[in-house]
């Protein structure tokens, strides 16, 4: 049962590390999106927002 909190939190961290590559590639070549540099801005924020936030649950579990 505590592992639970632990799978969730490294799941978040996949999850927002794909999006932010996925929104690096988006800007570099213009692929998979093909939308707004803004809206890949905002991706590349929130993912790091949500990284930091895991990364700060994380050090509080140990």
């Amino acid at each position: 049962m505590t592992d639970a909190p632990k799978k969730m939190i490294m799941g978040s961290m996949a999850v927002s590390g794909l999006v932010a590559v996925l929104a690096l590639v988006d800007i570099i070549i213009g692929i998979p999106f093909r939308g707004s540099t803004m809206m890949d801005i905002m991706f590349l924020i929130s993912a790091a927002l949500v990284l930091f936030l895991c990364w700060d649950a994380w050090k509080d579990l140990r």
